[in-house]
């Protein structure tokens, strides 16, 4: 590349002055015919540059031959030029001399004594040793990068930086009327077990549900792909966010204890992709979702996957594409310590010892075809099974619990994470306390887990019709079932969930609470949303505006994963959308959304959100 850029100075060059003599020579008016009949003299003043080739491009540049950009770029490819003539000149110049010193060292040991000796190198040799000198020169300067502007270094050429910023208002406002008993169990299923017991004066952790709330808050990402080779891609990201939670990257500002604390980055995305072609690809580490969903119905549209992918499509005839995935990933792995320390059923000649491992698993795989019409208009479908393994929850055998610090064998069962919706049951099989007398109320430390296993099928649609393009018009559903749903093992005394929830806090059972009924959980959830206008957002007047409608049952998806907007989060909720996007610029846009949501279980619960966004993308 160096090569070129100097032969294209060596070119230019000439032709600049050329043109600069032509400039000089052409008239400027018809008036000037006695002027041009004078004899030319020689200016006086001072040289405006310190050599013959800066002053000629200074004064295209005056005559308006070329632009000031082009000349300082010519002026920069003279510069290097030079200096690489004066390096190879210096260079060729030490050889010689060494050459000479060699030739002279040689020529004395062979002579008599007190004969002289005149050494002389011939011009065909310097001019060797010249060009030679030259060729080292160039390339050490474009290995270096110092005489070709512009360029990068051939590591940075391989590492693309990409991210955004999102700055947010977000307004919660809540009716008057919900159920105010709402139990938080992710809050007790992360932190000390709570008390069922009848000695517990205290409320199970409560979701808030009366009390309207705003909050400002922003979302960081950035990050890199890197071509590590011709067929193997590397890329990570970090972003920001309250917690380590796997559905927001969002920090609320005056968060982290307030005070201008400082904000966590997390690592978002680490990832290594083989990609031998167009068709295939194979991915491992944390990456983007590699199911195609085109809602947030099932899976959340920030959510990062753990694990191993590997996606393959290909163009059967013209239009017509196909497509597959399937990938394995790790949804929780046991902690290596993770063991019993006062079950004296479990101790073995007195001494401590280790659970046996519960990793979790989700196994997935999805099939569908895309269909082109024409360039503006396609069609899109997919169908997806999915399999949590060891998700849900377990019964533990008998075991001794004195306090909260205790630990039963199936406590690891429980979800490290949730949002609320899913129906859960007690994990822990108490042993009565041999030491306490007759009519002693025992405490019940109790962890709950997933009541229900979960197998969904998920089928995806989408249509983009382009007619009208730049405007296009997409419409957007999903559909999904649990197929391992088993409604008569949610009938047990120990299950709770949307329905039963309340309970908890009053510390009684589900069914003796008069005002419960029957359970009317599920299993479904389906979504559908039109979109109007251009497709992305990308510059100045840019615009799209939405609407559509979410339905998701208690039990239908993992309430880990979903929407962590709508209703605040989880399942058992159904309602209606709005919202559009607005371009203010290059790469920059504003957004508005309305959110309504009410419970389709359970007490009564319904919130209505409204955010506003001002996003970036570099």
């Amino acid at each position: 590349m160096f090569d070129r850029k100097t032969d294209t100075a060596r070119r230019v060059l000439p032709l600049a002055v050329s043109m600069c003599a032509l400039t000089l020579a052409v008239p400027a008016t018809a008036q000037d015919g006695a002027a041009r009949a004078k004899r030319p003299s020689v200016s006086r003043e001072k040289p405006v540059a310190p050599n013959s080739t800066t002053s000629l491009v200074n004064l295209l540049i005056k005559q308006g031959v070329i632009t000031e950009e082009q000349g300082t770029a010519l002026i920069k490819q003279a510069e290097d030029e030079s200096y690489v003539q004066r390096e190879a000149a210096k260079g060729a110049s030490a050889r010689a001399e060494e050459a000479a010193k060699a030739a002279s060292a040689a020529a004395a040991a062979a002579s008599p004594p007190g004969t002289k000796h005149v050494t002389y190198v011939p011009e065909i040799v310097k001019r060797q040793l010249r060009e030679d000198i030259k060729r080292e020169v160039m390339a050490k300067a474009e290995k270096e990068n110092w005489a070709s502007p512009g360029k990068y270094p051939e590591w940075a050429q391989r590492i693309r930086f990409s991210g955004d910023m999102r700055a947010r208002y977000e307004g919660q406002f809540f009716p008057t009327g919900n159920d105010p008993r709402l139990v938080n169990f992710n809050s007790i299923n992360t932190g000390n077990p709570y008390d069922l017991s009848e000695a517990n004066p205290y409320f199970a952790p409560t979701l808030n549900t009366s009390e309207n709330r705003d909050r400002a808050r922003f979302r960081l990402r950035v990050g890199a792909d890197i071509d590590v080779s011709d067929n193997v891609l590397a890329g990570f990201r970090f972003a920001s966010g309250d917690s380590n939670s796997p559905v927001t990257l969002n920090q609320t500002m005056g968060g982290n204890g307030g005070n201008f604390s400082k904000y966590a980055l997390w690592i978002d995305r680490a990832y290594l992709r083989y990609q031998p072609s167009q068709d295939f690809s194979f991915s491992v580490g944390r990456f983007d979702n590699p199911f195609w969903s085109p809602t947030d119905l099932v899976w959340y549209r920030d959510l990062g996957f753990d694990g191993f992918a590997a996606q393959l499509k290909h163009e059967v005839s013209p239009g017509i594409t196909p497509f597959i995935v399937a990938g394995a990933f790790p949804t929780y792995n046991s902690d290596l310590n993770f063991g019993y320390n006062i079950d004296q059923n479990l101790i073995k000649d007195g001494l401590p010892g280790k659970y046996a491992s519960n990793d979790k698993w989700m196994y997935g795989v999805q099939a569908g075809v895309g269909v082109k019409f024409d360039p503006q208009s396609s069609f899109r479908f997919g169908v997806a099974y999915y399999d949590f393994t060891n998700t849900q929850g377990r019964a533990s055998t008998p075991c001794y619990v004195f306090g909260t610090a205790d630990v039963c064998d199936t406590d690891v069962t429980r979800p490290s994470f949730a949002q609320k919706g899913n129906t859960y049951y007690t994990l822990r099989n108490i042993a009565a306390d041999p030491a306490l007398g007759a009519g002693t109320i025992q405490p019940a430390y109790q962890y709950f887990g997933l009541a229900s296993q979960f197998r969904p099928v998920v089928v995806s649609g989408q249509v983009d019709l382009g007619d009208f393009h730049p405007v296009h018009v997409v419409i957007d559903s999903e559909y999904v079932n649990n197929t391992a749903f088993n409604r008569d093992a949610m009938l047990g005394l120990d299950r709770y969930n949307a329905y039963a929830a309340r309970t908890i806090a009053n510390n009684t059972s589900p069914t003796s609470d008069s005002t419960v009924g029957p359970f009317n959980g599920g299993n479904q959830g389906w979504m559908t949303r039109v979109t109007v206008g251009h497709k992305q957002v990308r510059t100045l007047w840019d615009w799209n505006v939405h609407v559509g409608y979410k339905y998701l049952e208690s039990d239908a998806m993992i309430d880990a994963f979903v929407d962590s907007d709508f209703g605040l989060g989880g399942t058992n909720l159904k309602g209606y959308f709005i919202g559009g996007n607005l371009g203010l610029s290059d790469n920059v846009w504003a957004t508005l959304r309305y959110m309504s949501a009410n419970n389709i279980a359970g007490g009564p619960y319904s919130v209505d959100i409204v955010q506003f966004d001002l996003n970036a993308k570099f």
